[in-house]
């Protein structure tokens, strides 16, 4: 049923921003827990990193608010709460254990893909929309996203998938 005012592709660009915007301020809460909880230094640093990171991308989102002239506002996202409570959930099972790191990077890449889908979507919108001035912020955020997962790829590859296989 359609409703007296017809939601737009402008609507839909907004809310997915508020979205996006909302989960990198949780992201940002989460990731000083999981380098706490990171068993490797590679791990930690790495957490550290992806932290600060995230602040400059949730500056560049302030960016693209103000540019559009709207509010800088979150909208729940309950995506990445149930990413970031899955992640909460591998720290306390695997507390101590060789897999924990394992388990961290697969949860982080997890915030990773749907941040990427996220930035990817909206890259495309506001390329239709014709908001040229929004891509490059939009498009800085997408890479950095990228060489994040990839850097977690390795970290995974060069030792916590390894040390997750032994027995303690």
């Amino acid at each position: 049923m359609a409703t007296s005012t017809t939601k737009t592709l402008d609507d839909l660009f907004l809310d997915t921003l508020k979205d996006i915007y909302f989960a990198e301020k949780q992201i940002l809460k989460a990731l000083p827990k999981m380098a706490r909880a990171a068993q490797s230094e590679e791990g930690k640093a790495g957490f550290l990193l992806h932290r600060d990171e995230t602040q400059a991308q949730i500056e560049r989102l302030d960016q693209v608010f103000e540019l559009l002239g709207k509010p800088a506002r979150g909208k729940t996202c309950e995506a990445i709460q149930g990413i970031i409570a899955e992640g909460e959930e591998i720290m306390e099972e695997f507390k101590g254990s060789p897999a924990l790191d394992a388990g961290l990077i697969s949860s982080a890449q997890a915030v990773e893909h749907y941040e990427i889908a996220r930035y990817g979507t909206l890259i495309a919108w506001a390329n239709q929309l014709g908001l040229k001035d929004v891509v490059p912020l939009l498009q800085a955020n997408l890479a950095e996203e990228v060489a994040t997962d990839k850097k977690l790829t390795q970290l995974a590859q060069a030792s916590a998938n390894a040390k997750g296989k032994r027995a303690a």
